[in-house]
């Protein structure tokens, strides 16, 4: 009788292992194998990290295989199991891979397809077409869309962690409980002790210092040895945890009437205002959207303000951002004075302050929360409803939506809900961060996230002009790397430009993305059809480098930029000043947040700021969704570059007090994850 070899491979994470009874039948062109337990007589099967064969006979041929369907029935109580990969071993020597990495759960069944990846309209047979179909289908039934607030990018429909399909569940190892881990990172930062004080102000700076008796972080303490300086303030714009803010002002807006007069004394002699416009040497940084946001009042016992300031900047002949102006809010006015370095030294520093604060609301709001962890769940969601796991796309984007939604279904329960953690420390708790997604949902373009376009769009894409702009140079270099190698993955698939107008199903993937999962808001832009290679490849690239690259770069500099509390106040307990001269340095202390604030700020900035357990870095692909040798070798060839260019960002920051590592590719990881 001929035979066939099986063999099966279990997860190594926890509880991948079973007890239960597991069922394989082949499905073959031309016949199909009996349902065959699969069990060794006195041998435990199924072990976490096991590898297990098995012989199944058949009575006959059973031609090509083209399916494997297992399933898994009940020995003494549910128990989940996590496989890896089968092989079928046929009786004329061929080894076939089907690829899995997928839970089994319950009484359930999973149907693979053999590892090579494969486009809708290269299914010939009646079984392939089907399968499709009909994986698709139970998909789009377990992954629904489900607006969690108005005015946001759509989310899935789940609320709670638990509720959450088993394939896209934390494992155990990797579970996120935010409460739990900001606890922990207030006991292990030492802080604790300051928590039954929580609304009482601190005394001086000084006070601040006392957090960091158990902190050992280089650039955390540069920044609280050098937080005043102007240089500093101005170099974070470039290459702190928002560096996305600044941009070329070639005009001085009428609503920030700086003049000469205000600024001379910023320049060097014979420099002027318009002559350093005209120049390039002028930038601005403009919180607008901060505008109207309401300030959080969900503690009636502490008064919560927040601003939308103007900044305007100016680059010296030593190629230093430099603060020269600064308006605390919008409309210009004489209880709105725009603030100098000439000025009071505490009326500067309060201005610089209020900067800092409302940069960090929209970079922990529009930058991080918007516009990496949303955007991402919808490109995930997007990708389960409408791409089959034999298609390549499906195949490429896995890692980088890896834990995506868990992570940011685990943040609705626990951090930016009502009452959440969320509110605990941030101005904007208690809805305002909800009012600013919506606000800059009405400007979020697909554009924006293509990096080199959105560097060009802020006119901050000269190298000449500013040479110290690490974001802007490793992001571009990331993104080319990235680019390469989805261009040279998909070429593999896509042979024409009509292979991707044929398509349906990468086409059905583009409309879910904007119709659904943004809503089809006019002012999105995204594209709801692609047509052309350049395209697709262009789509793939943005997904990946923003589910990787940028958002390594505004996340995991938080404890560095953001964990001196005066450089980054996430709320502040006195409104602004409406006029100079009547700021010392006690209206300043009691400005920023108490110490209960102060503490739990701290927490959130080290828990969000730390890499996982066995985290997998940009170019790791230890799951192999592929199994084609020009897919394996494009990905030695990703790997090379990602190496090459961690290797130069090493060099480059040797011996720098400031170095900026954020993407540099050994320090990527493949997902928003955290």
């Amino acid at each position: 009788m001929p035979s066939y070899t099986v063999t099966v491979a279990t997860g190594s994470q926890w509880f991948a292992g079973t007890d239960d009874y597991i069922y394989l039948t082949l499905v073959g062109a031309e016949s199909c194998s009996e349902k065959t337990l699969l069990d060794k007589p006195l041998y435990n099967d199924f072990e976490r990290g096991a590898v297990d064969s098995y012989d199944i006979k058949v009575a006959e041929n059973l031609g090509d295989i083209e399916l494997v369907k297992i399933e898994k029935k009940k020995y003494w109580m549910h128990d989940d199991w996590y496989c890896k990969y089968i092989t079928v071993k046929t009786p004329i020597g061929d080894y076939i891979e089907f690829p899995c990495f997928r839970w089994v759960v319950d009484d359930k069944e999973l149907i693979l397809r053999d590892g090579r990846a494969r486009l809708p309209q290269h299914d010939k047979s009646r079984v392939a077409k089907q399968h499709r179909r009909k994986e698709l289908e139970n998909r789009q039934k377990i992954y629904r869309w489900k607006e969690w607030h108005p005015g946001f990018p759509m989310s899935i429909d789940a609320k709670t962690h638990k509720e959450l399909p088993r394939d896209i569940q934390f494992d155990s190892e990797k579970g996120v409980d935010f409460a739990l881990n900001y606890t922990k990172a207030i006991e292990n930062l030492c802080v604790n002790q300051f928590m039954h004080m929580f609304q009482s102000s601190w005394g001086d700076f000084a006070d601040f210092e006392r957090i960091f008796m158990r902190i050992n972080n280089t650039i955390s303490e540069y920044v609280m040895q050098h937080w005043k300086e102007d240089f500093m303030f101005g170099y974070q714009f470039l290459n702190g945890c928002n560096p996305v803010m600044i941009q070329k002002c070639t005009k001085i807006p009428d609503k920030f009437p700086v003049t000469q007069e205000m600024v001379k004394d910023c320049f060097e002699k014979d420099l002027t205002l318009e002559n350093e416009l005209k120049a390039g040497n002028l930038f601005i940084a403009d919180y607008e959207i901060m505008e109207d946001i309401t300030p959080n009042a969900t503690d009636p016992c502490t008064l919560q303000y927040l601003a939308a300031p103007i900044c305007l900047l100016h680059k010296n002949s030593e190629n230093k951002i430099l603060p020269i102006a600064i308006q605390l809010n919008q409309i210009p006015g004489e209880d709105n004075p725009i603030f100098v370095p000439t000025d009071n030294e505490y009326d500067w520093l309060l201005a610089k302050i209020w900067v800092k604060s409302s940069d960090f609301h929209v970079h922990q709001t529009v930058t991080h929360l918007l516009k990496t962890h949303l955007i991402s769940e919808v490109f995930a969601i997007a990708m389960f409803r409408q791409l089959p796991a034999v298609h390549p796309v499906y195949k490429l984007l896995m890692p980088h939506i890896r834990f995506t939604i868990a992570i940011n279904t685990k943040a609705r329960e626990e951090l930016i809900c009502e009452c959440g953690l969320f509110d605990k420390a941030n101005g904007t708790g208690g809805g305002g961060h909800a009012e600013l997604v919506q606000k800059a949902m009405k400007t979020f373009t697909y554009k924006s996230l293509c990096f080199p376009e959105s560097i060009k769009a802020r006119g901050m894409d000269s190298i000449e002009e500013l040479p110290y702009y690490f974001y802007r140079d490793d992001g571009l270099r990331v993104w080319e790397i990235i680019k390469s190698f989805v261009e040279e993955v998909m070429h593999i698939y896509y042979d024409s430009d009509k292979t991707v107008l044929e398509d349906e199903e990468i086409q059905a993937f583009v409309k879910d993305v904007c119709s659904f999962g943004m809503q089809d808001f006019d002012s999105c832009e995204f594209p709801k059809s692609l047509k052309n290679r350049e395209q697709l490849v262009e789509y793939v690239t943005v997904i990946i480098f923003t589910t990787s690259a940028q958002h390594a770069a505004i996340n995991f500099g938080q404890f560095d930029w953001c964990s001196w509390i005066p450089n980054a106040p996430p709320t502040m307990r006195r409104p602004p000043p409406t006029k100079k001269g009547e700021v010392d340095l006690p209206f300043i202390v009691t400005s920023l947040p108490d110490r209960g604030r102060s503490c739990w700020h701290l927490g959130a900035v080290w828990a969000l700021s730390q890499f996982q357990e066995n985290e997998l870095f940009l170019g790791m692909y230890p799951d192999e969704h592929f199994i084609e040798k020009t897919v394996k070798k494009a990905m030695e060839n990703f790997q090379k570059k990602l190496d090459e260019l961690s290797k130069l960002i090493k060099n480059r920051n040797e011996g720098k007090k400031l170095p900026y590592y954020y993407l540099s590719p050994d320090r990527i990881p493949n997902s928003v994850a955290v």
